[in-house]
């Protein structure tokens, strides 16, 4: 590939990690909708953690040496050595935790933040039911849930209950069990992480004030079109993760404080890139999966 060049606000990462998301997965099965103005052929990883290796000479916030995580963008490029980021989507990344671990927080880790403070608005007290809690997304859902002080329930594969019930959900459901079609209103709100959900087959599960997030780009529906029109407040919302640099400083803050776990499932070596993809879209897997790059000296180039 090409050398990278930071301009103007962009920062050089030296890449020790990439986490594989479901942007990836989806892309390389050949998801072409998901692509929009990106051209292929695409290197994927959408997050990554390392040290500033230069700074483009608009920079004011990093300078070379620091350890840092970051979105990278809808162009991709982390699962490599370098990378150029402007420095908007570039945080300082948790001191007490290894750069590889912390290379599995940044994209789930905003998607989930934004998705239960943003769209959902999520007060403390609130019922929070989070679909898909053992994945990458919903696993930092739960942990964040259950820190913003929700009551929460996380529905995942039967085989998965004691992961999230590790991640503090205080009550799981198995997939497929799970009646969320019925009447009652249990919940004042519902994440939807797969995506896997139609708003016409949980609305009565919601309280008269419950909304509906999820993650796919955009309504599908007659009726959650309707729900996303709903005053005062959207009743359905899709969450498209913004690349906000102060988000990820309040997650370094949790992290670093103790208050947020990192829910990492395995890491494997760039050149194992194939089995992650393959272990990350299989049955099992918890959290998230991280892909680490050599730690050896950069070449003299």
């Amino acid at each position: 590939m090409p050398w990278p060049f930071p301009q103007r606000d962009e920062v050089l990462i030296r890449v020790r990690a990439s986490s594989v998301n479901g942007t990836d997965l989806r892309l390389r099965r050949g998801g072409l909708g998901l692509i929009g103005r990106l051209q292929l052929p695409l290197t994927p990883g959408f997050d990554v953690a390392g040290e500033v290796a230069a700074c483009g000479p608009a920079v004011t916030a990093f300078r070379p040496g620091e350890r840092v995580y970051a979105v990278v963008g809808h162009g991709g490029g982390g699962a490599a050595e370098y990378v150029t980021i402007r420095q908007s989507r570039v945080a300082a990344a948790p001191q007490g935790v290894p750069l590889a671990q912390a290379a599995a927080v940044p994209l789930a880790g905003l998607t989930a933040l934004q998705a239960l403070r943003g769209l959902g608005r999520l007060r403390p007290g609130e019922r929070v039911l989070v679909y898909g809690a053992a994945g990458g997304i919903g696993a930092f859902a739960v942990l964040l849930a259950r820190l913003f002080g929700a009551h929460v329930t996380g529905v995942a594969r039967a085989s998965k209950l004691d992961f999230v019930r590790e991640l503090g959900a205080h009550e799981v459901l198995a997939t497929g069990e799970a009646d969320l079609g019925g009447r009652g209103g249990r919940w004042d709100l519902i994440l939807d992480t797969p995506p896997a959900l139609s708003f016409a087959r949980v609305e009565g599960a919601l309280t008269p004030g419950g909304r509906v997030i999820s993650t796919k780009p955009f309504p599908s529906s007659p009726a959650e079109v309707r729900a996303s029109l709903h005053r005062p407040q959207p009743r359905f919302a899709s969450v498209r993760t913004a690349e906000r640099g102060l988000d990820l400083g309040l997650l370094t803050r949790l992290i670093d404080a103790g208050e947020l776990r990192v829910p990492l499932d395995r890491t494997f070596a760039l050149e194992e890139i194939t089995a992650a993809h393959a272990y990350a879209e299989g049955p099992e897997v918890r959290g998230k999966v991280v892909v680490t790059v050599d730690e050896s000296p950069p070449e003299t180039r």
